[in-house]
C-alpha cells in the first residue's frame, strides 16, 4: 500500500507505480468499477483503465480514495495524511533536505514545489508522490 513507509523500492519509479497501481487495480476488481466509482469522486472510466492495467492520471487523493475501499483501511484523509508523514519520516531517515530530493528527480519540481506538496500546502499528482517516495526510499540507508 502506498501510504505505508518505505525503506526500499524497486528498480525505477515507473515499476514503484505500477506496483501501486497493480494494488490498486485489485481495489477495483474486487468492489467493481460501477460501486468503486459511486463511493468515491473518481468516474468509472478512469476506475476501468486502472483495471485494465492502464495508468490513468490520478491525484494523491484520489488513489487515497480508491485504496480506502478496501479492507481494514483507514479512510482517505488519514491516508494521505500517512502517506505525507511517511515522505517526511522518510527525509528524515535518508537525511535528505528537499534540495537533494530535487536533484534526484526524474521529474520537473523545485524545491519549493516539493515542500509545499510534502506539507499538503500544494495538490499533489499520484505520479508525483510515486517519484518523490522512490527519491527518498531509494536514498534510505
Amino acid at each position: 500500500m502506498f501510504y505505508e513507509q518505505r525503506m526500499t523500492v524497486p528498480d525505477s519509479p515507473a515499476d514503484l507505480r505500477a506496483e501501486y497501481e497493480d494494488d490498486l487495480a485489485a481495489v477495483v476488481e474486487q468492489r467493481g468499477a460501477a460501486d468503486a466509482a459511486a463511493e468515491t469522486d473518481l468516474e468509472r472510466e478512469t476506475l476501468e483503465a486502472l483495471s485494465a492495467g492502464d495508468s490513468p492520471d490520478l491525484t494523491l487523493e484520489e488513489a487515497a480514495q480508491v485504496q480506502a475501499l478496501a479492507a481494514d483501511t483507514p479512510d482517505p484523509e488519514t491516508i494521505v495524511t500517512m502517506a505525507l508523514e511517511h515522505l517526511l519520516l522518510g527525509m528524515s531517515t535518508a537525511v535528505l533536505d528537499v534540495d537533494a530530493v530535487e536533484s534526484e528527480l526524474e521529474i520537473d519540481l523545485d524545491a519549493k514545489e516539493i515542500h509545499q506538496k510534502i506539507e499538503g500546502r500544494a495538490p499533489m499528482s499520484f505520479g508525483e508522490f510515486v517519484h518523490v517516495q522512490y527519491v527518498i526510499a531509494d536514498g534510505a540507508p
